[in-house]
């Protein structure tokens, strides 16, 4: 589950849009994305320029595009997050939330993307992070994309590499390594222990270098957190770990 940095409630006033903001933040609160994001944009429609309602509606749109199947779909979403990241950004340049909503967004849309644009996409990524760390050094969604990130770039296929040397003029060294990645993993298990998704992907950095030690120590670490599972992304997740850890132990 993503980790929406909202306002505290008590900091939002009870007038116009601060009474809408409320309501979708409790029917985020309790997983009813669609609803909330359409509040979201309810209030986006009249005001364009509410930085709160703009990420939020970014974040959730990235979301929501990841359980579609189809590419089309995916497409609409990821794309609709990136117009409200953008102009939040706009609003916001410096901003933690709008620049998270911006790197989401491009790392979602490189998703579906050919492998030219992809790599220009995740390219881009890498600068938006740096601001959203810059504003807020605890922000663990940021620090787990970012590790996202390190671990795809650190891993780039021979044609990869030598498409991404070419958008950048020339490329003389690495730009990340697997250990960057899992610096970036920690800080964020570290900020946010109770998300399993930080767990899962770190085990599988430590799958991928073939050490069957540290990748067994993150599951389990990530079974003994008793984190409360909440939705179906979650439960699965669950399960996958469950079953990395037993293979493991075999």
């Amino acid at each position: 589950m993503l980790g929406f940095l909202v306002r505290p409630l008590d900091a939002l006033g009870d007038s116009g849009h601060d009474v809408l903001l409320k309501k979708a933040y409790e029917l985020k609160e309790q997983y009813k994305e669609t609803e909330a994001l359409a509040v979201y944009e309810q209030i986006i429609a009249a005001d364009e320029s509410n930085l709160e309602a703009l990420c939020q509606a970014s974040l959730l749109h990235s979301l929501m595009g990841n359980r579609f199947s189809d590419d089309t779909r995916k497409l609409n979403h990821f794309s609709t997050a990136r117009t409200y990241a953008h102009r939040a950004f706009l609003l916001d340049s410096t901003g933690a939330r709008s620049n998270y909503a911006m790197a989401l967004s491009l790392a979602s849309l490189a998703m579906v993307s050919g492998p030219k644009q992809r790599l220009a996409l995740i390219g881009e990524t890498k600068s938006y992070l740096d601001g959203a760390l810059a504003a807020d050094e605890t922000y663990a969604d940021a620090w787990h994309l970012l590790g996202r990130w390190y671990f795809k770039m650190a891993n780039l296929n021979f044609a990869e590499i030598t498409t991404y040397k070419v958008m950048l003029g020339g490329m003389t060294e690495k730009t990340a390594t697997n250990k960057d990645a899992i610096y970036a993993m920690e800080m964020a298990i570290l900020h946010n222990p109770n998300n399993l998704r930080y767990y899962f992907d770190l085990a599988n950095i430590y799958q991928e270098m073939k050490n069957k030690e540290a990748c067994v120590y993150t599951l389990q670490r990530a079974m003994a957190q008793n984190i409360n599972l909440q939705t179906k992304e979650e439960l699965e997740l669950s399960r996958r770990c469950k079953i990395m850890l037993q293979a493991f132990q075999k």
